[in-house]
C-alpha cells in the first residue's frame, strides 16, 4: 500500500490515560441489521481493553468502528481527538494498526516483506529511518525470524497469523485493535500475544483485543467490555465484569467464576453435565 507523502499530520506523543479512541452513541448497519446499537466505547493510552461476548455480539464491528473501517449509520467515532472522517487515509495508518481477523496476500511475498509493509505509512517521514529496527523488533518479537525467506503462503494459519500481528507491530502506531490474535494459535503463542498487547501498553500504547478466551481476558487486560445483541452490556476492571450470573445469560451456557489460586484472576469455567460413573 502506498500513501501520499506530503502533508501528512504526524501524530504528538500522548500522556498515559488520554483517550486514543472512542465510540459515542455509534450504530453500525450490515444489511438490514443493526450489528450496533448505540454503542459507547472508549480506549485510552496505556491500556488494554479486550471485547468479549458471544458470536454476532458486535465485537468484530465495534472494532471495524474504532478502526474507521466501517462507517457508522450513527453517531461518531474519534480517534486521537478528532472525527475518524477528518483524518486522511495515510493520517489515519500512522495513528492505528489493524489486525484482521484473517491474514491473506494474493502474491507470495517473502515474510520480511510482508513485515515491512507496515512500515509503509511512514515513507518519506523522518521515521523512515527507523525501518529496518522497526521490521527486525517485530519480528523477533513475534517469534518468526526464522521464517524471513519463506513465502507468506506456505506457512500454517498459526505462522500466518504471527506474521500478520508482526506487520501491525512494526506500524508502531499509538493505537493497535486486534480482531481474535490468538484464534489460530497454539497455548505458547497465545500467551505470547497477550504478553506483547501489555508490553505495547506499558509503552503508552492503547490496545483493544477481540477474544473469545475469557481467561486470557481476565488475565490480561486492564478493562473487559461485555458485548450482547449490539449493545454494551458490562463494562470495566475484570474482577468485576466477569461474574457468573451475567456471563451465563450472555453466553446461554451456565457457567461458575472461581479466583486463580495465584493472584485472585478471575476462572471461567463452564458448567457441565457428566454422566455418573464417567
Amino acid at each position: 500500500m502506498r500513501f501520499p507523502r506530503r502533508g501528512r499530520e504526524l501524530p504528538e506523543p500522548v500522556s498515559p490515560g488520554t483517550v486514543a479512541a472512542e465510540a459515542r452513541a455509534v450504530r453500525v448497519r450490515l444489511g438490514a441489521r443493526d450489528v450496533l446499537d448505540g454503542v459507547d466505547a472508549g480506549v485510552r493510552a496505556g491500556e488494554v481493553l479486550a471485547l468479549v461476548g458471544p458470536n454476532g455480539a458486535g465485537k468484530s464491528s465495534l472494532l471495524g468502528a474504532l478502526a474507521g473501517d466501517l462507517v457508522c449509520a450513527a453517531g461518531e467515532v474519534r480517534i486521537g481527538g478528532r472525527a475518524v472522517g477528518e483524518w486522511g487515509a495515510a493520517e489515519l495508518a500512522l495513528r492505528r494498526a489493524v489486525l484482521p481477523q484473517a491474514a491473506t496476500l494474493a502474491f507470495p511475498f517473502p515474510v520480511a516483506e510482508v513485515v515491512r509493509m507496515g512500515r509503509a505509512p511512514w515513507a518519506g517521514t523522518g521515521c523512515e529511518e527507523q525501518d529496518e529496527e522497526a521490521v527486525a523488533g517485530a519480528m523477533a518479537a513475534t517469534e518468526v525470524g526464522a521464517l524471513a525467506g519463506r513465502p507468506f503462503p506456505a506457512l500454517s494459519g498459526g505462522e500466518r497469523a504471527r506474521v500478520a500481528l508482526a506487520r501491525v507491530l512494526a506500524q508502531r502506531a499509538p493505537l493497535l485493535l486486534l480482531d481474535e490474535p490468538t484464534a489460530a494459535l497454539d497455548l505458547r503463542h497465545q500467551e505470547l500475544v497477550l504478553r506483547l498487547c501489555r508490553e505495547r501498553a506499558a509503552a503508552g500504547d492503547a490496545v483493544v483485543v477481540v477474544l473469545h478466551d475469557l481467561g486470557l481476558a481476565a488475565a490480561y487486560a486492564d478493562r473487559v467490555a461485555v458485548l450482547d445483541g449490539g449493545r454494551i452490556v458490562a463494562d470495566g476492571p475484570p474482577g468485576e465484569v466477569l461474574r457468573g450470573e451475567l456471563l451465563s445469560a450472555v453466553y446461554r451456557q451456565p457457567v461458575e467464576v472461581l479466583p486463580h489460586p495465584r493472584g485472585g484472576a478471575p476462572l471461567v469455567v463452564p458448567v457441565r453435565d457428566r454422566a455418573e460413573g464417567t
